[in-house]
């Protein structure tokens, strides 16, 4: 067994297939981790994503979703866009979902990367996760040296900044692994300033039921009146954490041909205010926005007034 070769014919793989950056670490409990999910699930700071609750064991040991696990593979790819929403009196839409959901585009590349590996390699067992089971990518990423928890909560990487998607191969399989790497926000604040509803309640907690991302995506009630007006214009998700970050200065746009806008970077405020259902089916038939429904987007914009 190679471990070292195995390695290095995994990142360059997982590279060529668009992948920005390659982390691996030995699958193990997230010890640092149990005590802080603990704390954040007691202090109801998921609100209603009662999902967050579920298979707390599975969340902190990836040993529990794939028996034998022995390495974590952390994958970061790019969605920083070279183009914004033309109006900018505009209701505004996250940048990670100007093109095609990303779950479907870097499941494609972690089941490519799978068979490679089976095809290369010999009998590897293993799952692909992308934001969709209970992994915590943020804390498995940081892990294999692909950056920081930054104050926002978000994973910063030091050469090009926190606009990506993180993604995970945990397979069977004995690799070299990277160390974690020191955490570069220093006495900057700037993210928990600028949050408009005071989400970032301490460096590195965010309260996930006073986020807009929370309120325009994942809360299906109405939207509670004491955070009318501090939305800055956001329907769908928000980036201002993100945008504010000094880090994100060194962001480059991506060169993924899935996650290129379509027609919506165009659309006018009023065009927004006067969106059909055939319009929206339209124009987020394989987007992310899909999730908040068109009942959701309209409440949405609809508050904003």
């Amino acid at each position: 067994m190679n471990t070292t070769r195995d390695t290095q014919l995994i990142r360059a793989e997982a590279l060529r297939l668009g992948f920005s950056y390659v982390g691996i670490s030995r699958a193990e409990f997230l010890e640092e981790e149990a005590p802080r999910l603990e704390n954040w699930l007691n202090n109801n700071m998921h609100g209603q994503m009662s999902y967050m609750q579920n298979y707390f064991d599975k969340r902190l040991d990836p040993r529990l979703l794939v028996p034998g696990a022995k390495s974590v593979i952390s994958m970061l790819l790019n969605y920083y866009p070279s183009q914004e929403q033309q109006d900018a009196d505009a209701p505004k839409i996250s940048k990670y979902a100007y093109g095609k959901d990303y779950h479907f585009v870097i499941k494609e590349k972690l089941n490519a990367l799978l068979e490679f590996m089976k095809e290369k390699i010999g009998q590897v067992d293993g799952r692909a996760f992308v934001d969709s089971a209970p992994v915590m990518d943020k804390a498995w990423a940081k892990k294999g040296g692909l950056g920081w928890i930054g104050k926002h909560s978000n994973l910063i990487n030091k050469q090009s900044g926190s606009f990506f998607f993180i993604a995970e191969l945990i397979v069977d399989l004995e690799l070299d692994y990277d160390g974690p790497i020191k955490d570069y926000c220093g006495t900057c604040t700037k993210c928990i300033d600028a949050c408009p509803t005071q989400a970032i309640v301490a460096p590195n907690v965010v309260d996930g039921s006073k986020c807009i991302s929370y309120f325009t995506i994942e809360l299906k009630d109405s939207i509670p009146s004491e955070v009318k007006g501090k939305f800055n214009n956001w329907m769908f998700g928000c980036d201002v954490c993100q945008d504010v970050c000094p880090w994100n200065r060194f962001s480059k746009p991506h060169s993924e041909p899935h996650f290129e806008p379509n027609e919506l970077l165009g659309f006018s405020k009023k065009d927004w205010e006067e969106i059909t259902e055939e319009t929206f089916k339209r124009v987020f038939k394989d987007s992310a926005v899909k999730r908040t429904k068109f009942s959701g987007l309209k409440r949405n914009i609809e508050f904003l007034k």
